[in-house]
């Protein structure tokens, strides 16, 4: 008889694969782009006196404060057995509002649109998984 991490470790949460590399390209291209504005503002160490530069770390820096939490969430709901539609709309809600998120704050100092909704599905994300989580754990 296998264990049970020796099953999960054999079969990993597929679903959560495909969202963790979506995400992971989009942090990297987060990344990059603080990699940019740093060469155009000639700064090597925080953000110096440059608006964009710090919309640009403030992008990326979000992104990987909510990311990793999120996604562990929802693969533990796939490894535990929890419906697949389950992981995928919040996976895809993971994504397009991290994304949303991020281009909305690149893209000004204010307020808007993207931004709002950007953390608005992150929140959900993380308060139905949560949610989801402790549920099916007591159940």
């Amino acid at each position: 008889m296998t264990d049970p991490v020796t099953a999960v470790l054999a079969s990993p949460p597929h679903w959560t694969l495909l969202y963790a590399g979506l995400n992971g390209l989009l942090s990297f291209a987060l990344a990059f782009r603080v990699g940019l504005q740093r060469m155009r503002a000639n700064v090597i160490f925080g953000a110096g006196d440059d608006p964009g530069l710090q919309r640009a770390i403030r992008a990326h820096g979000n992104n990987v404060e909510y990311v990793p939490l999120a996604l562990v969430l929802i693969g533990f709901l796939e490894v535990a057995g929890q419906p697949g539609w389950l992981v995928h709309a919040l996976g895809a809600a993971l994504f397009l509002g991290r994304a949303l998120h991020a281009f909305g704050l690149s893209m000004t100092e204010e307020g808007s649109p993207g931004r709002l909704y950007g953390i608005l599905l992150t929140w959900i994300v993380l308060a139905v998984a949560s949610t989801w989580s402790v549920i099916a754990a007591v159940i």
